[in-house]
């Protein structure tokens, strides 16, 4: 199977399943063009199937399905719901199999039985099948001879007790899980660059880290098959050091591509600047099958991932972060969002890309001081998940610090691994994902209190670990020298651990405000050891105002 025919998702199933209705949902909630072979069936013959069945027989019946079915299967993108019968005929199992997804639609023959006898609208086949002495019995016999055909199908979802909603949720996380296996089986090895894999119901997609994968790019968006053109945001520092080649690449792979530069800096990451950008793609006339690609670090991260979601209800997007940060956190996991001016990344929704691919060359152009604000993020990783990478920072900072090919690949794929772990079992941070914002509560408090001017977002979350890693010890999760021990490392990759410029009242006002707040009350992530991170809800005021003190410094 190719990847221009494996774009499909087909339904088949026994009558009442639902193969229509949820046809249509799906459609809806992927962007994608459907069709129900039976409604064909009717627009070529000019004949209902029962007129059909009556004057022209069963078998020319199942030739007009075949060629429907052919013919439905040469199309991408394409939600196709058949026919009850038509998984009897090999020639449409074969042609079904190799042209996408084969979803079963399940149900018990109770449940069908009882959908049958409510359907008013049924049709005279099904009601000839229900005007027998014992219908139920008519029907399972039928259901059980067509039952082995069934096997073909790539994911089977058992509808009885779900609605057409739920169904489509189902199916729709099938396919995501199913476009990551193919792409497994078909990726075109650049060398071991796939780092990991995030898996959730609403978008499934590969993270490659790699030195000089933007060498490869058009490659690597070919193998997650977007239609349309690739609209590149990015802004005035990184498009003049790799816009051209990305866009070369992405042309020499067949690629339509366009650039629009936003300002450098956090400042651009507003609702404004996003008008912008959706007046530049109303003016290319940008359609739904076309993508839009961040390069950059996470503010072009965020601001592009925002505007895709939310023009035309939703673009695809492909994140190429050029930043630590970005690599290592922002570009993964499908959060998008601007800034008011009361406080970050306020104002945003969860949308997954399709692909992250991480050049870790591009770091070799960042300025010290922003290579040392991403490390923030990947010690942040260790310290609320994993206690032996730790070490492997410790002992490595030289090397990291100066970005060794080799060691800082490893560093960045092992950082990242964890943050897709952590997005694939909780998307939408209802749970586990909150471990994430480990200092993150008092960095935006400063971020915001200072206009996101004074301070770099690793920076501020370096301070915040540290002002979380006080309220751990002032609870009595950490210990002394935890906390010296989670200082020292920061100290060691040249991030702040105090900021004697804090307001303590606009922080603590900021803090209430951010995103992290629930029931009116901060979620805290805290450390009860380095490497476990936890989340309390109970941390008095006046051990964080005294956090807060203890990182204003002298």
């Amino acid at each position: 199977m190719n990847k221009a025919t494996a774009s499909n998702i087909i339904l088949i199933g026994f009558s009442a399943t639902g193969k229509t209705e949820v046809g249509k949902g799906i459609a809806r909630l992927l962007g994608f063009d459907f069709l129900d072979t039976n409604e064909e069936i009717v627009n070529l013959s000019g004949k209902e199937i029962p007129e059909i069945l009556a004057q022209d027989g069963q078998e020319h019946l199942r030739e007009l399905e075949c060629q429907i079915l052919h013919r439905a299967c040469d199309r991408t993108e394409t939600v196709i719901a058949t026919g009850g019968g038509s998984i009897l005929d090999h020639r449409n199992r074969e042609v079904m199999a190799s042209h996408g997804m084969v979803v079963c639609l399940e149900a018990t023959i109770q449940t069908i039985f009882q959908r049958l006898q409510q359907d008013t609208k049924a049709s005279a086949p099904i009601r000839s099948m229900l005007d027998v002495p014992n219908p139920l019995k008519r029907l399972q016999q039928l259901k059980e001879f067509r039952q082995p055909y069934y096997a073909i199908a790539n994911w089977t979802v058992h509808t009885d007790h779900l609605t057409i909603s739920q169904v489509c949720q189902e199916v729709v996380k099938g396919w995501y899980y199913w476009q990551a296996r193919l792409m497994r089986y078909t990726a075109v090895d650049t060398g071991n660059d796939l780092a990991c894999e995030v898996t959730t119901p609403t978008g499934c997609y590969p993270i490659y880290v790699m030195w000089g994968l933007l060498n490869h790019l058009g490659e690597l968006v070919q193998r997650v098959g977007p239609k349309g053109g690739i609209y590149i945001i990015s802004d005035s520092t990184v498009h003049p050091l790799y816009g051209d080649k990305a866009e070369r690449n992405l042309r020499d792979a067949g690629f339509e591509a366009h650039s629009f530069i936003v300002p450098a800096g956090e400042a651009s990451k507003t609702l404004d600047v996003a008008a912008s950008i959706y007046d530049w793609l109303l003016e290319r006339r940008v359609e739904r099958s076309d993508t839009i690609l961040a390069l950059g670090g996470g503010m072009v991260g965020d601001l592009a991932g925002f505007t895709a979601a939310t023009f035309l209800r939703g673009l695809s997007i492909i994140q190429v972060p050029t930043t630590l940060v970005a690599m290592v956190d922002a570009s993964i996991g499908g959060k998008t969002a601007v800034n008011h001016t009361k406080a970050k990344n306020i104002i945003g929704a969860f949308h997954q890309p399709r692909l992250v691919v991480a050049d870790v060359e591009t770091l070799s152009t960042l300025p010290t001081r922003e290579l040392s604000s991403g490390w923030a993020e990947v010690i942040k990783h260790s310290l609320i998940l994993d206690a032996e990478g730790i070490e492997f920072l410790e002992s490595n900072a030289e090397k990291l610090k100066s970005i060794d090919p080799d060691i800082t690949t490893r560093a960045i794929r092992r950082s990242a691994a964890i943050k897709a772990q952590i997005v694939s079992e909780d998307e939408r941070e209802s749970g586990r994902r909150t471990l994430l914002n480990y200092g993150h509560t008092i960095a935006h408090g400063l971020e915001a209190t200072t206009n996101y001017q004074h301070l770099l977002h690793g920076e501020a979350v370096a301070i915040g670990m540290m002002g979380a890693g006080e309220i751990s010890r002032r609870m009595e999760l950490l210990s002394n020298r935890d906390v010296e021990c989670q200082e020292a490392i920061l100290r060691q990759f040249n991030l702040p651990v105090s900021y004697p410029r804090i307001d303590l009242p606009a922080v603590i006002k900021a803090m209430e405000m951010d995103k992290k707040v629930g029931g009116k009350k901060i979620r805290w992530v805290l450390l009860d050891n380095l490497g476990h991170a936890i989340i309390r809800h109970d941390v008095p005021n006046g051990i964080v105002a005294d956090a807060l003190k203890k990182i204003h410094g002298p």
